[in-house]
């Protein structure tokens, strides 16, 4: 065992990690206006200089657990004007595409336990192009892509400063910092570099008025001071200019205010930009810096050290240099361990890029819905709008945590759906986390009392795919595998809350109890005709094909966590019954809803459909062929002989209610037929309907790319689907690239990109119907190709199609990096990896939020699965 994974025994080695966001501003926390513009109502503009009520934002920043002191960096060359101590992005309403972060950063490397982390953050030596940036975005349209930092030029004379910011525990309250600035410039040039601590404002609101304190103590080091803190020493090099405000609000600045506080948050920037007298000259404050100022030739490397630690150090740099690169090769052994089966560099690369930015995207969250409704005592009262607004219906909600976020910039929140994918990926390396993380979301502080999970905080009570219950059940095998035994507590306690969501979508998300189900949003944003999540005319009601398809994969996983259980206890047998006999309801719903009626499946166009019931019963298909008719592949399960061998009891059950319903028996693919090995398969799809949906998934000129499935049938591209729907003119187009449509708002696009999840669970899927059909089955893959594969070479070919975007071409180009010159041909840029949102869908170009998007990180999985050939078993 090395030694990475025996300090994963010891949480406390988890205390201190990169959990400080990449952005605070412009999120729903931090928005007190009565109309609930979050993107306005806090800004980039006043970020340097308003402290901030629920967390913290930096570039490279970690933290302690409860986020009581941060340290993070800002960076100054000498032309900008204002310090670079956070990242830049578009709102909303700037971008035309949606909210985008405006810089180039990268996650390279992380363990686990954080006992390593680095990361690169390049800097212009130009003034940043601030304004050129919102003007130029501002001024495309929606048929225009993003305009980025890389398509200034800034970049292209070599003229910026490489950051590398590295991170090495000696212990859990020793960490050794270092900071590496490379010169890329033909010429000499000078930077600013300004390290910097500071606590996290608990006292300005009411609630603590206990006020922390950071001082230099002695000629190279500075004292932490905070009752709840073993921190107490930040030790330094070199001679640079300790400078003291405090993390409170510049009211003078921001509101026009008389009277502000002399030294307030953005002291040290109106110091370092103006010369101000904003910095206290009796050194104290509850936010430090030191100010070095660097002079580095062309090409030319400068080294900063620095120390945070528990125990005053005689000589706090003796061994920095051994220590640290014992750090490192320590995460290399982890990661040689995990990498033993990948066989090639570049993939191992990508599988270690990938997991570091999962561990990097760990951010603490704090959002507390009754005291933000209610606003704080030392505070003015919040408008009496918000009673009634976003969130007021969630007061139960109490998070205070580190949590697993897609995006520490773009979605530095977690979203319950995204972060079940995020821990089948983290679980590679972490599954304790990963296990905290989804239990995490069933504690009754974070679910509502009705059984629903929270979605994200833009909108806690949008409805996100149920994934939870796979994902449970995916981590418990593999922390099983992992460990070599079975945690049934964890998978015991979650069982329970998931029973009481599962009974929430029953109750509330099938109206007509007829288990057909309108889950509204899903997650799937702009994909539809219409915003699913919108109310629609009265009278008017959603069935969806993908809503009722989730619900069946969601009883099939708690069949499976019955029969898990059950092994463990023999009480869950009957949970087992449940959970069988509700797949069978939905099933029959999904095939077959009435006189004349095919349920949501269509004979003449062999495809799943979501349909509109009429205010008169009527029921209208919306033929749109995307990937809400794929998503009944999801639904299904084996169970073999040996399960039922051991669980007669519910093998009796079963065969009874097979024999009672045996019109119900009849739609699951040939229940009464056992496969190889006297296997049983439980799907939505008999075999029939399962080839007439593949053909249609691996048809190039429709959903099958180069690079995965796509999200919307290319077909689309020239004949848009077009509906009149309540009066009003709709079309659905084929958009492979950026949406053209802001039905949903934001960056979202559903409408043709490929989706790293979906395609993943279409891959589980086709291997889990290949253990049922075995070699006997096979497809053509390309449909009309003449050439054949098993299920599970289908899999395998689009896993590789996906993991292609990634790895470099004939010529040494990745499709993921688009036409960028830069980023493919420089040697300083293309060897660093980003991570998607979602992938163009006839190229192969990374799109979205940029910077590992929790669930691209499934990369590493699928990377694990074609070294191994691991395929996903049922009971």
């Amino acid at each position: 065992m090395n030694p990475e994974q025996e300090r994963l025994k010891q949480p406390e080695w988890k205390r201190w990690g990169s959990y400080v966001s990449d952005r605070q501003w412009g999120t729903v926390r931090e928005d007190y206006s009565s109309n609930g513009d979050a993107w306005n109502y806090t800004t980039h503009d006043m970020a340097r200089s308003r402290a901030w009520r629920w967390g913290e934002e930096g570039i490279g920043g970690i933290c302690d657990d409860n986020q009581l002191l941060c340290l993070g960096w800002a960076f100054w060359n000498k032309r900008d004007p204002i310090l670079k101590e956070r990242l830049f992005g578009l709102n909303n309403s700037e971008g035309n595409h949606g909210e985008d972060v405006k810089e180039v950063y990268y996650y390279l490397d992380a363990t686990p336990t954080h006992s390593y982390m680095k990361m690169l953050y390049k800097y212009p030596q130009k003034e940043f192009p601030y304004e050129q940036l919102l003007l130029e975005n501002r001024r495309r349209g929606r048929q225009v892509p993003e305009f980025e930092l890389v398509d200034t030029g800034i970049f292209d004379t070599g003229e910026y400063f490489d950051c590398m910011i590295e991170y090495a525990k000696v212990d859990i309250d020793d960490i050794l910092v270092k900071l590496t600035v490379v010169n890329h410039a033909p010429h000499a040039a000078s930077l600013v570099v300004l390290p910097t601590l500071w606590f996290r404002n608990t006292w300005s609101w009411g609630r603590d008025g206990y006020r922390p304190s950071l001082s230099k103590a002695a000629s190279q080091v500075l004292a932490i001071r905070h009752e709840e803190l073993d921190m107490q020493h930040f030790y330094f090099e070199g001679s640079p200019v300790p400078l003291f405000c405090d993390n409170e609000t510049n009211n003078r600045r921001l509101y026009g205010a008389t009277t502000s506080n002399a030294y307030p948050k953005d002291g040290i920037n109106d110091f370092i930009i103006h010369r101000y007298p904003t910095v206290n000259p009796a050194g104290s404050g509850t936010k430090g810096a030191l100010s070095y100022e660097l002079h580095l030739e062309a090409a030319g490397t400068g080294v900063l050290r620095f120390r945070l630690c528990k125990q005053e150090q005689t000589d706090a740099f003796a061994e920095f240099d051994r220590l640290f690169a014992l750090r490192q090769r320590e995460a290399d052994d982890f990661y040689a361990a995990h990498q033993q089966q990948i066989q090639h560099a570049e993939e191992k690369k990508i599988h270690r890029q990938a997991l570091a930015g999962m561990l990097w995207n760990k951010q603490f969250y704090s959002y507390k819905v009754q005291q933000w409704l209610d606003g704080d005592p030392a505070m003015p009262s919040p408008p009496p709008e918000r009673k009634s607004g976003r969130n007021h219906n969630w007061p139960q909600l109490y998070n205070n945590d580190v949590i697993s976020v897609p995006d520490k910039w773009e979605f530095p929140w977690y979203a319950s759906w995204d972060l079940a994918f995020h821990c089948v990926s983290i679980a590679l390396v972490d599954p304790d986390f990963a296990k905290e993380q989804l239990k995490l979301l069933t504690q009754e502080w974070y679910m509502h009392p009705a059984g629903e999970f929270p979605a994200y905080e833009w909108s806690l009570r949008d409805v996100n795919p149920p994934v939870h219950a796979g994902a449970v059940y995916r981590i418990f095998k593999l922390d099983a595998k992992a460990k070599g035994k079975k945690d049934y507590a964890f998978l015991e306690s979650v069982f329970h809350k998931l029973v009481i969501n599962f009974t929430w979508w029953v109750n509330r998300k099938d109206r007509t109890n007829s288990n057909v189900f309108e889950g509204g949003f899903l997650g799937l944003d702009n994909i539809g005709v219409f915003d699913r999540s919108a109310t629609l005319p009265q009278g008017y009601m959603m069935e969806q094909a993908d809503a009722t398809s989730w619900m069946a994969m969601y009883a099939l996983n708690m069949l499976h966590i019955s029969l898990e259980l059950s092994y463990h206890n023999k009480t869950y047998v009957g949970m087992a019954t449940k959970f069988f006999e509700h797949f069978l309801y939905i099933a029959g719903a999904m095939a077959y809803m009435g006189k004349n009626s095919s349920g949501l499946w269509d004979e003449t166009d062999e495809f799943f459909y979501d349909q509109y019931r009429l205010p008169d019963q009527r029921l209208e298909k919306l033929r749109v062929k995307s990937m809400v008719g794929l998503i009944p592949l999801f639904a299904v399960e084996v169970i073999t002989k040996e399960t039922l061998d051991a669980h007669p009891e519910f093998a009796e059950r079963m065969d009874w209610f097979l024999r009672h319903r045996p019109d119900l028996a009849n739609l699951v693919s040939r229940w009464n037929e056992t496969g190889k090995d006297e296997k049983h398969l439980l799907s939505l799809l008999r075999g029939h309907r399962m080839k007439r949906l593949l053909m249609r998934m691996l048809d190039e000129t429709e959903f099958l790319s180069d690079y995965g499935v796509r999200s919307l049938s290319r077909k689309y591209e020239q004949e848009p689907y077009r509906l009149n729907f309540a009066g009003a003119d709709l079309t659905v187009r084929y958009v492979p690239g950026e949406s053209d449509s802001d039905m949903y708002g934001g960056n979202s696009n559903w409408r043709g990109p490929v989706w790293m999840p979906m395609n993943f669970l279409i891959i589980e899927s086709l291997r889990k119907f290949h253990f049922y059909y075995s070699d006997d089955f096979r497809l053509e893959f390309p449909t009309a190709s003449g050439k054949y594969l098993t299920l599970k070479e289908v899999g395998t070919e689009l896993a590789k199609r996906l993991l292609r975007m990634y790895l470099p071409d004939a010529s040494g180009k990745r499709p993921v990096s688009g036409e960028c010159r830069i980023l493919q041909e420089d040697a300083q840029f293309n060897q660093y990896l980003h991570f998607y949102e979602y992938f163009h869908g006839d190229s192969g170009k990374g799109l979205g939020a940029s910077h590992q998007t929790g669930w691209t990180g499934l990369l590493a999985n699928l990377i694990v699965m074609l070294n191994t050939d691991e395929a996903p078993r049922s009971s």
